[in-house]
């Protein structure tokens, strides 16, 4: 057995390649997926709300993701409180956000919710479930994870943790950029 692996030149040779080649996919995949999972900064991207209503989303392209921005009213604001034992993460002190986004409307802005809009399951997109009240969410139909219009998910699903929030500034009270601090 011996001899017939490491006896034979050429075919050491054609093993060592094949090695090498399933080695560097795999380091690769990695590397990708890594780089995936992040929240990164970088491409800026203007985005104007003056036209988004209460209730409304704005989904926009930034580094090929799909970024939600999202004007919420006062009262779905105020809500934000109401369902929090039924929550996760509801302070969101595991998920990836914003310094300036630590706070129970996960915003810099109370009214403006921006998160890119990847169920953090398997990275479905959930859709806006609106005319619940003031008790609106955003649930991923294909496993049924579900979150709250902070993007904080809730506990009976699949999802381990609550949507991402991309690095983003407010230029003006009618704008914001992705993408820039």
């Amino acid at each position: 057995m011996s001899t017939y692996l490491f006896g034979n030149p050429e075919r050491r040779r054609l093993h060592l390649v094949a090695a090498l080649c399933v080695l560097g996919t795999g380091l690769g995949a990695v590397s990708y997926l890594a780089g995936r999972s992040q929240a990164p900064a970088g491409n800026p991207t203007p985005v104007d709300f003056a036209d988004l209503p209460p209730g409304k989303l704005r989904t926009v392209d930034w580094m090929g993701r799909t970024v939600w921005v999202l004007r919420r009213s006062a009262d779905e604001v105020a809500a934000l409180a109401d369902r929090e034992s039924e929550l996760i993460d509801p302070h969101s002190r595991q998920s990836l956000q914003p310094e300036g986004c630590h706070n129970r409307h996960r915003s810099l802005r109370p009214d403006i919710f921006v998160a890119i809009g990847q169920c953090t399951h398997q990275g479905c997109q959930p859709q806006l479930r609106a005319g619940l009240g003031v008790h609106g969410e955003f649930l991923c139909p294909c496993h049924t994870s579900k979150f709250d219009l902070a993007g904080r998910v809730f506990s009976k699903g699949p999802a381990p943790s609550n949507l991402v929030i991309p690095e983003y500034r407010l230029e003006s009270d009618t704008r914001l950029v992705i993408g820039e601090v």
